[in-house]
Formats: structure tokens, C-alpha cells, sequence
């Protein structure tokens, strides 16, 4: 019987399944017109995103207020996405963790610049290694995974104390959670502005400083809410890269974080 229903719907045309495509569209360009700048939207609004008229708009969100992706305000009477919109994306977000995500773009920097790329994460102390692709070279610097920096001149300690408010960081330094040489006002000051570039810049840079033999770049992977989540990290030995390659690195792993951080649907802080 239902076959014989969408066989008279369709009536051999494609008429009735170009309409149902038509309203899904629709529907999926209602969602769409709402962001985190404009959370609340009236019909008004949507009908002019989206190019429907009022009429079709009230419909739709009348369909979708019945499912619980949107709801209305009971002040303004505007709409807003509902929490439908996340149960629906509950099973994506469970599986979608930072080292799915940053793999493939970690092999691709790895690629490009034929060194060894890294994902780490910050335990409250310390980076750790939770992704590597290694490098083709025969000779390498190589951050097997668990691996864990707690150094100040880890390029990857850079980059998340940069990202932690000033007390903290530096209470890391002082307490001796991150090895710090000669934790003085002096040095802990100079250490500070150097974090402060780092910030700036989007990249940190560790020459030699923890090994003579290695040299990591390293640059923060964000968040939705613009927190630092990981870091992508290169890694190599450092008699195959100069001074003067170090901005090229740094850039290289500046936007591949950036690619990870999209990836995620993060975003850098006050972007």
C-alpha cells in the first residue's frame, strides 16, 4: 500500500520527489539562517535570508518547532535553534574527537614539509603526545605517542601557557609544575613577554633550547568556544633547519592548526 501511495505521489514524473527535495532544502536553509552573532531570528528576518515568502517560513518553522529544532522565545516570539539540533548531532560530536580530526592534516604537514608533525594535548602541566606522523627521513626526531614535555621551552608548553591567564601561568613556573630555569621576577617577566609574542604571533619556537639536537614548532588548535584545545607540533632534527626556515615552519604549523581548528568548528579567540 505505501508503495502504491508513493508511486501516485510521484505518478512517474519525478514531480513529487523534486518537491520533497525542494522542502528539505528549505528547511535546511531556515536552520541555517540562525548564528552565534544572531541566535534569535523572526520570520521576517528568515524570509529575507533565505528568499521564501512569510507564509512558507511560518510553515516550515511550525514544522520544525513540532520536532524541537527550534523553539520560540517567549519574550520576543522570535525563534531560536532548539535542543533538537543537538540530539541530532549528538552520535557526530561523540565521534568527533581532535585526533580523527587533525590526522589527515597532520600527514599532509608532514608532507609538505617532510618532518615529523604531532598532535599534544595539555594535562594541566604538561604537553602530551596523543597523534604522530613521522617523517620519511631516515634521520628524524620522532614524539612517540604518551610522550610528555613539562619544559618552559617546549615549543608546545609555549604555546599553552600563552593561552592561560598570567596568575596561572606563571604559579606553573614558580611551583615548579613546568621546569623553569631561575624562576625569578626577572626571568619569569622576560619568559612572560616571550608568551606574549607567541600569542601574537601564532606560533612558538623551540631552537635547541631543551635538546641542541632538535627543534620543535608548535601552534594551538581552538576550540567552539576559543579555547585551546591541542597543539600541531613539527618536530626535526635541527641540522637540517636554519633560522631562517623557522617562519616557514611556524606558518606551515600555524595553518594546519588553523585547518584542525575549523575542522573542529573552533575558532580563534575574538574571531
Amino acid at each position: 500500500m505505501a508503495d502504491t501511495q508513493t508511486d501516485k505521489i510521484n505518478d512517474g514524473t519525478g514531480a513529487g520527489e523534486s518537491r520533497g527535495i525542494s522542502v528539505l532544502h528549505n528547511g535546511i536553509a531556515v536552520l541555517l539562517s540562525f548564528s552565534a552573532e544572531e541566535p534569535l531570528l523572526g520570520v521576517t528576518d528568515i524570509a529575507a535570508r533565505v528568499g521564501l515568502h512569510k507564509s512558507t517560513v511560518s510553515r516550515i518553522l511550525a514544522t520544525l518547532e513540532l520536532d524541537g529544532l527550534v523553539e520560540r522565545d517567549p519574550e520576543t516570539r522570535r525563534f531560536r535553534l532548539g535542543l533538537g539540533v543537538i540530539a541530532m548531532a549528538g552520535p557526530l560530536l561523540a565521534d568527533l574527537d581532535v585526533r580523527r580530526v587533525a590526522h589527515p592534516v597532520l600527514r599532509e604537514l608532514s608532507r609538505r614539509t617532510d618532518e615529523t608533525t604531532a598532535l599534544m594535548l595539555w594535562n594541566g602541566s604538561e604537553a602530551v603526545c596523543i597523534e604522530q606522523v613521522p617523517s620519511r627521513n631516515e634521520i628524524k626526531h620522532s614524539t612517540p605517542l604518551g610522550t610528555r614535555y613539562n619544559t618552559a621551552a617546549s615549543s608546545s608548553v609555549q604555546v599553552f601557557l600563552a593561552q592561560l591567564p598570567t596568575a596561572t601561568a606563571r604559579a606553573l613556573l614558580t611551583d615548579g609544575s613546568v621546569a623553569f630555569a631561575g624562576p625569578d621576577d626577572t626571568a619569569i617577566a622576560a619568559y612572560q613577554a616571550k608568551l606574549d609574542e607567541v600569542r601574537e604571533q601564532g606560533y612558538a619556537v623551540n631552537y635547541g633550547e631543551t635538546s641542541v639536537q632538535e627543534v620543535g614548532v608548535a601552534a594551538p588548535v581552538f576550540d567552539h568556544r576559543g579555547d585551546v584545545a591541542a597543539t600541531v607540533l613539527i618536530s626535526a632534527p635541527r641540522f637540517r633547519v636554519s633560522p631562517d626556515q623557522l617562519p616557514i615552519l611556524g606558518d606551515a604549523a600555524r595553518d594546519s592548526a588553523d585547518q584542525v581548528t575549523q575542522r573542529l568548528g573552533g575558532h580563534r579567540p575574538g574571531a
